[in-house]
């Protein structure tokens, strides 16, 4: 069992920045491949970045690569989300989540454990 609290999101102009944590419980997080989701008002949940479980390989959808950088840091059980440059069709609410699957998932059915997400608003 993993239980995940996501911070870092709030209000921000367009072009600025934003740093996402996700700590999670238990002392299995190392185990863990994690991803990054968001979801706006009247549309689906949409993958946003993942990272293995050992932090060697991510992975990121198109619109967020160069601007965006998962990250995780085992000893501390919290993987981050730096979003660099961000864009009003950022606005969303973002959320965490751990999956027991090898690789770097990137279908929500992938993800058996979810945070209960924090709010970004970019405006313009």
């Amino acid at each position: 069992q993993v239980q995940l609290v996501e911070s870092g999101g709030g209000l921000v102009q367009a072009g600025g920045s934003l740093r996402l944590s996700c700590a999670a419980s238990g002392r299995t997080f190392s185990s863990y491949a994690m991803g990054w989701f968001r979801q706006a008002p009247g549309k689906e949940r949409e993958f946003v970045a993942a990272i293995s479980y050992s932090a060697s390989g991510t992975y990121y959808t198109d619109s967020v690569k160069g601007r965006f950088i998962i990250s995780r840091d085992n000893a501390e059980n919290t993987v981050y989300l730096q979003m660099n440059s961000l864009k009003p069709e950022d606005t969303a609410r973002y959320y965490c989540a751990a999956s027991i699957q090898g690789g770097i998932p990137i279908r929500p059915y992938s993800y058996a454990y979810w945070g209960q997400g924090t709010q970004v608003t970019v405006s313009s």
